[in-house]
């Protein structure tokens, strides 16, 4: 059975103006969510399921979808987002009381929310601090090793 994972991100803030989310991230998620189907995981994620911008949902549609993928995961993973993410933020939330496996992905030098810092006194979570995509990638392929192999999962 595969692994399922929220991939959870900033959204709204980084539309452009012609309500696209900008193009690093979209390339920066994508190439996270092929990490994580490329080891036998499927990837939920609003950005995609909302085509980066272009088919939004309603506040109600989105809200409801987020929740129930998240009661529904196994991994919540997430850039929390500097300046924070609200939404995001919600959906760590969410995460954290159905008591999933969260994975945090931090930038280096980038100051996040007390809360996010902290949440690992709380709950099963994972961070992840990274200076760039490359190494970001990286140490999300190993974390999720080493979650496959604990968790006795068989990755494709």
């Amino acid at each position: 059975m595969n692994q399922r994972v929220f991939l959870a991100a900033p959204f709204k803030q980084l539309l452009n103006q012609n309500n696209r989310v900008n193009t690093e991230t979209t390339q920066s998620l994508q190439q996270v969510m092929q990490v994580l189907e490329d080891k036998g995981m499927f990837v939920d994620n609003a950005h995609k399921r909302e085509n980066w911008g272009l088919e939004m949902m309603t506040p109600t549609q989105c809200t409801d979808a987020d929740f129930n993928s998240i009661k529904n995961c196994d991994v919540l993973m997430a850039f929390p987002g500097s300046p924070a993410s609200p939404g995001t933020h919600i959906e760590i939330g969410w995460a954290s009381a159905f008591h999933k496996k969260i994975i945090l992905l931090l930038k280096n030098d980038v100051d996040y929310a007390y809360l996010i810092r902290g949440l690992g006194v709380i709950g099963d979570v994972e961070y992840i601090y990274y200076e760039n995509m490359n190494s970001c990638l990286s140490q999300i392929s190993n974390v999720i090793d080493n979650y496959l192999q604990n968790n006795k999962v068989l990755s494709k």
